[in-house]
């Protein structure tokens, strides 16, 4: 059994332990937001065109392979960082930083979209239209800042509550569409969503998977809290594989039921693709149903799938920072309520200038955010599978073939697959991205820690 703990693997236990298995389960499905379709539904739905469900149960095969090789990470190094955190300690420093700066583009623009989401979610509401989208920015960095800095306990009381108002919505929802399908002529529950046979093509199919996938990033974002888990070192990994299988039983199913409600009828089906689940939940349920869905995407993903966000990245960059890899202040804690309050406070800034300028500058936000964040996840599950084989199969030389060689091997060919249906606006700024990492890394050891052993290990 791995003895690892936080003190012999080189660092000094900073961060409080209060959560439990159900309090990870809970952070993750908060994090990936159980009615997380919802804001990206009329993407996925165009470019799968109908097929949304099946995209999504794709995506959830490939996130619970990857899940499993959290799980084994997890239990052999119980640290904060995430897949920085594992490919620095089993392979070496410049692969993990590599694979850290990876998620960073993942976690830092995740923030960003989920505002720009909110924003947009609200401003579908009537009446509503008239608020500034700084107005709402600025409430929702404020809140989501004060309480990750008062602590961790405080985030996870909000997580519960908030987890609960989403079930509720997403079963109001599905009561309405249900009702809509049985009581409608000419609706009918079909398997079109699932499969089209007139549609089909593996490449229209997996380009929607590689828009979908962002559904489900943040599962990843548990391994975070390892430094704040109790109840032992894989108490990550059973949280991050019930996370990933029930939000996938919630996604498929709220996807299935929209695109039974509103078949696909080509690139007129919706007014607004950006507000297109709205258009459905109206059709099914009238404007009161219309009016809840569009409120709990708001704050769901502007205050509570922020929260955890905010609280994720914060731990990254307070790990990077605490190996040196980042500036070392970022690695500052309070010692009154024990959080990386340094990380935290940057990253409320950076949202709000990114926000500001996304909204402002770019357009077609939501989809152009979208595809390069998944690039940045994406990119660290492949170096997160490729470490369990990496590690395990030919370093320590287990033996284990269906634990460390065939789950993280299926997981690894699965998710690369996904990653090559990224667009080429995707792909190309990811390089970019990588680039700069790799000259970040060369000045940061050849230049700033000449007296620190960053090298190869």
């Amino acid at each position: 059994m791995n003895k690892n703990t936080v003190e012999n693997l080189g660092y000094k236990q900073e961060l409080k332990r209060a959560l439990t298995v159900p309090d990870l389960v809970c952070y993750g499905l908060i994090f990936m937001v159980p009615i997380a379709p919802f804001g990206i539904y009329g993407t996925v739905m165009s470019i799968s065109q109908g097929m949304v469900a099946l995209a999504y149960s794709i995506g959830l095969v490939g996130m619970v392979f990857t899940a499993f090789s959290y799980w084994r990470m997890a239990e052999e190094f119980p640290i904060a960082g995430s897949v920085y955190g594992y490919a620095t300690k089993a392979i070496n420093k410049p692969v993990g930083f590599m694979s850290g700066w990876a998620i960073l583009l993942d976690y830092l623009l995740v923030p960003t979209l989920l505002y720009i989401v909110a924003a947009t979610a609200l401003s579908a509401i009537p009446g509503m239209e008239v608020v500034p989208i700084w107005v709402w920015l600025l409430i929702f960095i404020a809140i989501n800042t004060v309480i990750n800095v008062i602590g961790i306990e405080w985030t996870n009381r909000f997580n519960w509550i908030m987890l609960g108002l989403e079930i509720i919505v997403f079963l109001i929802f599905c009561v309405a569409a249900i009702h809509y399908i049985v009581t409608t002529p000419g609706v009918d529950f079909t398997l079109k969503p699932l499969f089209d046979g007139e549609h089909f093509s593996m490449k229209i199919v997996m380009g929607a998977v590689s828009v979908c996938v962002l559904s489900f990033l943040g599962f990843d974002g548990i391994s975070t809290l390892a430094e704040e888990t109790k109840g032992g070192a894989d108490s990550v990994g059973k949280g991050s594989v019930w996370a990933i299988l029930v939000v996938g039983a919630f996604f498929i199913t709220q996807t299935y039921l929209a695109a039974c409600v509103m078949p696909w009828n080509g690139e007129g089906t919706f007014e607004n693709v950006d507000n297109a689940f709205y258009e459905v939940a109206n059709l099914a349920g009238g404007a009161k149903v219309m009016v809840i869905c569009a409120a709990a995407t708001g704050f769901s993903w502007g205050i509570a799938d922020c929260m955890v966000a905010q609280a994720a990245i914060s731990r990254i960059l307070f790990s990077m920072a605490r190996d040196r890899m980042l500036p070392k202040v970022l690695a500052k804690v309070t010692p009154r309520f024990q959080t990386p309050y340094v990380s935290t406070i940057f990253i409320a800034i950076l949202s709000l200038v990114l926000t500001i300028g996304s909204v402002y500058l770019l357009p077609s936000a939501i989809n152009a955010i979208s595809v390069v964040i998944n690039f940045g996840g994406l990119s660290a599950f492949i170096i997160l599978n490729f470490t369990v084989i990496y590690y395990f199969w030919f370093k320590k030389k287990t033996g284990k073939v269906w634990k460390h060689l065939i789950l993280p091997g299926i997981g690894f060919l699965i998710i690369a697959y996904i990653w090559t249906s990224l667009t080429s606006y995707a792909l190309t700024l990811g390089v970019i991205w990588l680039c700069i990492g790799v000259v970040f890394y060369l000045v940061n050891v050849k230049v700033l820690h000449k007296d620190v052993n960053l090298e190869l290990e």
